[in-house]
C-alpha cells in the first residue's frame, strides 16, 4: 500500500528571554547602516541608544537555542529567521549565520516589513517548501530585541525584553501546517469568533492582537483564549509584542502533543491590517 500524505507539524518549540546587550549594537557599522536606511524618509536618528550600545543580535539570541533544541543526528533543510524590530547587526544577514547552528547545511533567509504576521508567512513559506520535496525537517526562529536606532515616523510596539523562539517543523503523517492570511479583512474579531467556534471544544485556542472582549463576544471564556500569559514562566512577564504568542505556544505543545489535541493560533497585526490563522493538527 503506497503511502498516504504528509505535511509539516510542529514536533518542538523552545522559548527564552535575555538580559544585556550585544558586542555590535556599539559597532561604528551600525550608525552608517541605520542612517543610510532612514535618510530617504527624513527620520532622526536615536543618538542615545547608538551612544550607549543598546540592543542584541538576533544571532547571539538564537544560536543557543538551535544547540539546545537539535541534536547532532538532526540535519535541518530549511531555516527561516522572522522578525519586526530590526537586528544589530549590520553586516551579514543573521539568517545565514545561524545555518552556522544548525546540523546540516540549509537554505536559510529572513522575512520581515510584515509586522506580527511575519510569523506566520515564515510557517506558511516552510509548508510550500515541504511540498517540494526538498525539505523534511525546518526551523522558524522568531526573535525580538528592544531597540529601535531612529525616531520611527508612527509610534511601534516595543518589546520590553529581548527574546527568542526556535519552532521545529517536521515531516509527519497526515495534514500538516494550515496558514491563512487575510489583508484589510473586514470585522477580524467576528472572523476570529466564527473560526474559534467551528473548532471548539477539542481544540486549544491562542489570541494575539485582540483587546479582551474586543468583539469576541459568544465565546465562553475570553480569559482562556487571551490570558496565557507569554510562555516565559515569569510571573510579571513583559510585553513581547512579537514572541509572546509563539512562546505561549512553547510552553502549552508538550502538553497538546501528549494530549494529541489540536490547537488554532490567531495573530491579528492591527498596523497592516493583517490576520493570520495557524492550525496545527
Amino acid at each position: 500500500m503506497a503511502p498516504g500524505p504528509s505535511g509539516l507539524r510542529i514536533t518542538r518549540a523552545l522559548a527564552r528571554r535575555f538580559d544585556g546587550r550585544s558586542e555590535t549594537s556599539l559597532d561604528p557599522d551600525l550608525r552608517v547602516f541605520v542612517s543610510d536606511l532612514v535618510r530617504p524618509y527624513g527620520l532622526a536618528l536615536r543618538e542615545d541608544l547608538l551612544s550607549e550600545g543598546v540592543g542584541h543580535s538576533y544571532e547571539e539570541l538564537a544560536a543557543g537555542l538551535l544547540r539546545d533544541v537539535l541534536a547532532e543526528d538532526e540535519p535541518v533543510d530549511l531555516l527561516i529567521l522572522a522578525f519586526d524590530t530590526p537586528d544589530v547587526r549590520p553586516g551579514a544577514p543573521s539568517s545565514l549565520a545561524l545555518s552556522r547552528s544548525v546540523p546540516g547545511n540549509p537554505l536559510a533567509f529572513a522575512i520581515c516589513d510584515q509586522g506580527t504576521a511575519a510569523a506566520f508567512t515564515a510557517l506558511c513559506l516552510a509548508a510550500a517548501h515541504h511540498r517540494t520535496g526538498g525539505c523534511r525537517r525546518a526551523v522558524v526562529v522568531l526573535a525580538e530585541q528592544t531597540a529601535l536606532h531612529y525616531e520611527p515616523a508612527a509610534p511601534v510596539p516595543l518589546p520590553e525584553g529581548h527574546a527568542a523562539v526556535v519552532l521545529v517543523c517536521e515531516e509527519a503523517p497526515g495534514a500538516g501546517l494550515a496558514v491563512r492570511q487575510v489583508t484589510g479583512a473586514a470585522a477580524p474579531a467576528e472572523a476570529v469568533r466564527a473560526e474559534v467556534e467551528q473548532r471548539r471544544p477539542e481544540a486549544a485556542i491562542l489570541l494575539d492582537g485582540f483587546d479582551r472582549f474586543e468583539g469576541l463576544g459568544g465565546l465562553d471564556d475570553p480569559g482562556e483564549l487571551g490570558g496565557l500569559g507569554d510562555g516565559f514562566g515569569a510571573d510579571d512577564p513583559p510585553v513581547q509584542p512579537f514572541t509572546g504568542l509563539w512562546a505561549r505556544l512553547a510552553e502549552h505543545l508538550p502538553r497538546w502533543r501528549e494530549e494529541k489535541r489540536p490547537a488554532l493560533l490567531v495573530g491579528y497585526d492591527r498596523r497592516l491590517g493583517v490576520l493570520s490563522t495557524l492550525d496545527l493538527p
